[in-house]
């Protein structure tokens, strides 16, 4: 099997996101020979590690700018304290 390299990170996690949904657009269509669904799958488990640590990391930012404290959202449309 042919060794493949190491792909350029993505600029940005919409960059990440958008390559994504062409490598799995691409591979529903299942018009790839093997060798190019391997290496779009490889790609794509690439970009999927990215984005859970952009995401990650972006979490962990914000509980540090809450003080650790993460609260859940509460819409006040459905509050009548007026």
């Amino acid at each position: 099997m042919p060794k493949v390299a190491k792909s350029e990170p993505p600029q940005s996690l919409e960059a990440a996101l958008a390559e994504l949904e062409k490598i799995v657009s691409s591979m529903e269509a299942g018009q790839l020979p093997l060798e190019r669904s391997l290496a779009a799958y490889q790609r794509g488990a690439e970009l999927l590690k990215y984005c859970q640590a952009a995401l990650h990391d972006a979490q962990q930012q914000v509980k540090v700018l809450e003080n650790g404290i993460l609260r859940d959202f509460k819409s006040d449309a459905g509050d009548n304290n007026d």
